[in-house]
């Protein structure tokens, strides 16, 4: 039976999987008429009310060593016991290793090392098939990472990119860490290396949630032999949050990639069904033992900026030329104690920010691009409501469209009008960070006003609170503000309350109820949602159904359609033929999605089909087919010369797509759509991947060619991108982004130098222009143009 009041624990013991667990005694309180209500509430304020669903208390960082199984006996620092659960334990050192690479400290030969890693891919379950040693060391102010990757043909190793943060490291080899520093098997900060020394940090969020634009300050070195590769990493305790001092129980888990086999182990055992996420599953961690942390002190990061500019806008009313301009600001980031990180911005920039690649649109319905700018990243993944946010990148490149479920808070909204005007952020404060059980975002920012644009003086607030309950699900509240909406018709705010469930290893349920209220507007003003996903290795299934009401506005959000009623269903079949050796994976899928209005009335439909094969070699080839149905209540203009009457409309396409391994020096998706739209036909060939022509420059050529027919008329469209990217060191890169769109009009280029000369200090020289491409009988002719350099210096103390 449930039970809504909060009882007392009364034990602490050991449930499946070793950690410690919650005992509550049985509660006989009945639920009244509004249970779920009161069941929600229930789970927010005091966690797991149900008899039998143990969760682990707060961060297990309280627990004592003696409460976790196995446990490493000096001076062994690891230990695993016959049911997979591992332990390791960190060494303290007297003297802090020299951060080179070398691996030649006298502590490396008087410690311990630990690996033994465990294949995911291609076979999970068996042993590496390479060696890797670990060691793990701290000291009063940092931790230190080092391992020794062995390798018996090291000439094969891959290693093309040394830029921070490039997606390409995943894709070379290379060796993570991530730590789960409040021990709640849901949040963690992850750090990871490739041979050449380029390295990246990603916060991670409820298992699921990666923000890859956020960086600290840590230090890695790496050095290649003929025996394989070493590294070293110091990650500083002030770059890392955690509960409290003193003796820290965390949960720790050490990714090794061998691209070469495309072969991923890890020192833990996972399940290929995680696939590349695999490392966020945080509750499949080992755990951490040994480590003591000073106490977190007052830590306070001042990083001011200062900006010089020179611009030309010719196609604005007011055109101007070769316009001098300057701005000056700065960022300040406190660290509360237990978890809390409080930051304020003021005159917040937007220089540093890349220029976003353009994107072929043949939908009714925007495009979505994701949050760069400084401020708005650490704590992103605190922010997310349901589950929806942004997609990653996709296998092509580029960002995937949001989807169809509402974003209830889309940090892009704040500094931009129309999607398209910059409006001067004046200040902002920010407070996020996690306190036991719960997870706090709290949002306060000020926009000034842009009046040839229309841009209001608005003030922006968001505040979201979420709570652990069970061992890897959550329950949470959001609330938005606007002072002024975007079409000026008064303030306009959003509140909701979502809840994500996790299973077993790959049961998952995501739902929510939002409302909104925006001046003019009463009434029929809701979404919900209800979403249930199965991901396991062979099998697969997805049921979703979403809700958006004609008047529902997130103004503070990211809405890609009004008024609609959406129905998903998705099966998968994923065999690993045995007799198949050149094939590490088969892909049958089938799915189907349905919109209509919320009167009923069919909208749009797509049913689709899919086959792919996954090689060893790590291409993979596809085949799509889609069918479907669109109704339009009015014209459709694809282009101004296309122009598809209101109807309704049944149609399909295929897509062969195959992807050349990221271990090849050219690599990258070739794709051929065939197909009919709308009352025409569509033919469209793309290509986008990456030349590595020596090791510090690399190509990523892109180029879609399509040919469309319909409605009034037909058009070519031609959307080529070329990124040229030259690393003179991981910390110091230049860049340059070209990119054509026949379908807009436009040409556009983008270089930039980027030097962070200290850690977290950056100078950057950013030089763009934009071109009208729509004279067919003359060369492009100049629309926008900006040179600016930009300082940024840390302070911490």
């Amino acid at each position: 039976m449930l039970a809504a009041g909060c009882g007392q624990d009364t034990r602490i013991r050991h449930g499946n999987g070793g950690f410690p667990i919650i005992a509550r005694p049985p509660s006989r309180t009945r639920l009244p008429p509004l249970g779920p209500v009161v069941l929600a509430v229930a789970l927010v304020v005091c966690g797991s009310p149900v008899p039998g669903w143990a969760q682990p208390p707060p961060g297990l960082d309280a627990a004592s060593p003696s409460d976790i199984t196995p446990m490493p006996v000096a001076p062994a620092t690891i230990a695993r016991d016959e049911s997979g659960r591992v332990t390791v334990r960190a060494v303290r050192v007297s003297q802090a290793p020299v951060i080179d690479g070398h691996l030649n400290d006298e502590i490396y030969s008087q410690s311990e090392s630990f690996g033994d890693f465990i294949q995911q891919e291609p076979r999970e379950g068996d042993p590496s098939t390479e060696r890797t040693e670990v060691w793990l060391l701290f000291d009063d102010r940092q931790i230190y990472v080092a391992a020794r990757c062995w390798d018996t043909h090291p000439e094969r190793m891959i290693a093309t990119d040394m830029r921070r943060d490039s997606s390409v490291l995943g894709q070379n080899d290379n060796f993570g860490v991530i730590f789960d520093t409040f021990h709640d098997r849901r949040n963690g900060f992850f750090f990871y290396t490739n041979p050449l020394g380029g390295f990246a940090d990603i916060a991670v969020t409820d298992e699921t949630n990666s923000n890859r634009e956020w960086n600290t300050l840590w230090e890695v070195r790496t050095r290649r032999s003929g025996e394989g590769w070493t590294l070293e990493m110091a990650i500083p305790f002030q770059s890392l949050r955690y509960a409290r001092a003193g003796q820290q129980v965390w949960g720790v888990n050490f990714r090794r990639v061998i691209r070469s086999k495309n072969e991923i182990t890890y020192l833990t055992r996972m399940s290929a069904a995680y696939g590349m996420r695999a490392m966020q599953k945080l509750s499949s961690a080992a755990t951490l033992v040994g480590l003591v942390a000073p106490a977190a002190r007052a830590a306070i990061e001042v990083k001011p900026y200062a900006l010089a500019s020179v611009a030309t806008d010719l196609a604005a009313d007011d055109a101007y030329r070769n316009d001098p301009g300057g701005n000056a600001g700065f960022d300040v980031k406190a660290g509360l104690g237990k978890g809390l990180v409080a930051d304020f911005t003021y005159r917040t920039d937007f220089a540093q920010v890349e220029e976003d690649e353009q994107q072929v649109n043949l939908t009714r319905f925007s495009v979505f691009f994701p949050e760069r700018r400084d401020f708005f990243l650490e704590g992103q993944g605190i922010f997310a409501f349901a589950g929806a946010g942004a997609r990653p990148p996709t296998s092509a490149g580029g960002w995937a469209a949001v989807g169809n479920t509402p974003v209830l808070f889309f940090s892009r909204r704040i500094g931009l009008h129309d999607e398209e005007t910059t409006v001067p952020i004046t200040a902002g404060a920010r407070l996020t960070g996690k306190v036991g059980k719960y997870t706090i975002g709290l949002l306060d920012i000020h926009s000034g006003e842009v009046p040839a644009a229309g841009a209001r003086s608005t003030n922006f607030a968001v505040a979201r609170l979420k709570r652990d309950i069970l061992r890897r699900s959550a329950v949470g509240v959001m609330a938005t503000y606007r002072s002024e909406a975007e079409d000026g018709s008064g303030p306009a705010s959003a509140f909701g309350v979502d809840a994500s469930l996790a299973f077993y290893d790959n049961l998952s349920f995501n739902m929510y109820w939002a409302a909104t209220r925006t001046g003019g507007t009463r009434g029929k003003d809701q979404s919900y949602r209800g979403q249930a996903r199965y991901e396991g290795d062979k099998y697969g299934f997805e049921v979703d159904h979403v809700t958006v009401q004609p008047n529902f506005r997130p103004e503070v959000g990211f809405l890609r359609r009004e008024d609609f009623r959406r129905n998903f269903g998705k099966a998968r079949f994923s065999p690993r033929p045995e007799w198949w050796k050149a094939v590490r994976r088969l892909n049958f899928e089938a799915s189907l999605e349905q919109f209509t209005d919320n009167r009923g009335v069919l909208e749009s439909q797509e049913a689709e089909g899919l086959f792919r094969v996954q090689y060893l070699s790590g291409d993979i080839f596809t085949v799509e087919y889609s069918n479907y149905y669109e109704l339009l209540a009015e014209p459709f203009d694809v282009t101004d010369e296309a122009i598809v009457p209101p109807g309704g409309y049944h149609f399909q396409d295929a897509e062969v797509s195959y992807l050349l391994g990221p271990q090849r020096p050219v690599n990258g998706t070739v794709s051929v759509v065939a197909g009919s739209f709308y009352d025409g036909t569509k033919r469209q060939v793309g290509f986008r991947g990456r030349v590595d022509l020596v090791r510090s420059l690399t190509l990523e050529p892109g180029i879609t060619l399509a040919r469309i027919k319909a409605g009034t008329g037909a058009f070519h469209s031609t959307l080529a991108t070329m990124r040229a990217t030259y690393a003179f060191s991981p910390r110091m890169v230049f860049a340059g982004l070209i990119q054509v769109n026949t379908k807009d009009g436009v040409a556009s280029a983008n270089l930039r130098y980027r030097w962070e000369f200290s850690p977290g200090s950056e100078l950057f020289v950013v030089y763009s222009e934009g071109r009208d491409m729509t004279q067919p009988t003359r060369l492009p002719a100049l629309e926008t143009r900006s040179f600016v350099v930009k300082i940024t210096r840390l302070f911490r103390f």
